[in-house]
Parts: structure tokens; sequence; C-alpha cells
């Protein structure tokens, strides 16, 4: 199985970076270097899956692909 897409970007407001994985609704981190940030959203990753299994709710394959790829492969 692959893994999530994770976007990390610099968000002005924040003043730091926000990690997000798109095919999991709301499971987002905040770093002030982008590899803290990375580092966050994997932990949330791992709470979100294991807070949706608990509660018997359906865990989304990973489907998400930026367009960037969509056109190169």
């Amino acid at each position: 199985m692959k893994d999530y897409h994770i976007n990390i970007f610099y968000s002005e407001d924040d003043k730091g970076y926000i990690a997000d994985i798109p095919d999991l609704k709301n499971c987002a981190a905040y770093g002030e270097i982008p590899y803290e940030a990375l580092q966050e959203v994997e932990k949330a990753k791992e709470l979100w899956l294991e807070a949706a299994k608990k509660e018997g709710k359906p865990i989304p394959k990973p489907r998400y692909k930026p367009i960037i790829y969509q056109v190169t492969t």
C-alpha cells in the first residue's frame, strides 16, 4: 500500500510550516521548520487512524495526487 501524500507549506499567518494530509480530513500539524511539521503530521496521522479505527469510521485509501504527478506519469 502506498502512503498518504503530505503537503508542507509556509504560513505567513502562523509564521511557520503547516503539513497536511488531504486524504485524511482535518489531519494537519505545525512546525517552525519543514522537518518539524513533517514529524508532527506523522504523529497526527497515526492518531487520526487510531481514532477512526476505534470509532469504527472508514479509513480512506490514499488517493490524493498533486497535479504535477498526474501530468508526468
